[in-house]
């Protein structure tokens, strides 16, 4: 993944066995797998951490999935992050398109081909290491453009006199702090 990142899955369920059966499915993949039993606690962890792509059960006690999907897709932080809802209830086109309304990606019926599943998983953690990597080049592309913009700022305007050394290792030190944090 990205450096020091690994990419998050958030499993919400609220049936524990389903949980568990949802980390054996994506065990071995290179990812961290965080398990809540609702859409509520979905809600919560989604407050601190950043997550790859959500598996939501769409059928669940209180907030149910639909629900909680509308609450993921209004918020700035989360409003991007694919929701895959997988459902014990047999497949119901119409309970589909309230899904894909909701925001979701993908809605499956059990059963389901656990090894479609890891697939469908594992290409959304590649675009988020994607997305993470093109968002820390974008970061760097700036911090670079600003120490040049401070650089051109301490050398001053042509014509404007003499460079003294002390204003050359001003330059010297931002341009060479972007480069440490860059490397």
């Amino acid at each position: 993944m990205t450096g020091a990142h690994r990419a998050k899955v958030l499993a919400v369920y609220d049936r524990r066995e389903n949980l568990v059966a949802l980390q054996a499915i994506l065990e071995g993949l290179t990812l961290e797998v965080v398990a809540v039993g609702g859409g509520e606690d979905a809600l919560k962890q989604l407050l601190v951490d950043d997550f790859a792509v959500i598996l939501l059960d769409a059928h669940m006690p209180g907030m149910d999935g639909f629900e909680t999907a509308a609450h993921i897709k209004r918020r700035e932080r989360t409003r991007h992050v694919p929701i895959l809802f997988l459902t014990a209830v047999d497949y119901d086109p119409h309970l589909a398109f309230r899904g894909y309304q909701a925001g979701a990606v993908d809605y499956t019926s059990k059963p389901f081909d656990p090894w479609v599943l890891r697939s469908k998983v594992s290409v959304f953690v590649d675009l988020w290491a994607v997305q993470s990597q093109l968002a820390a080049r974008a970061a760097e592309h700036e911090a670079l453009g600003a120490a040049v913009d401070d650089a051109l700022d301490l050398l001053g305007l042509p014509g404007s006199g003499p460079v003294t050394d002390e204003v050359l290792d001003r330059v010297r030190g931002r341009l060479g702090a972007v480069r440490a944090g860059i490397d």
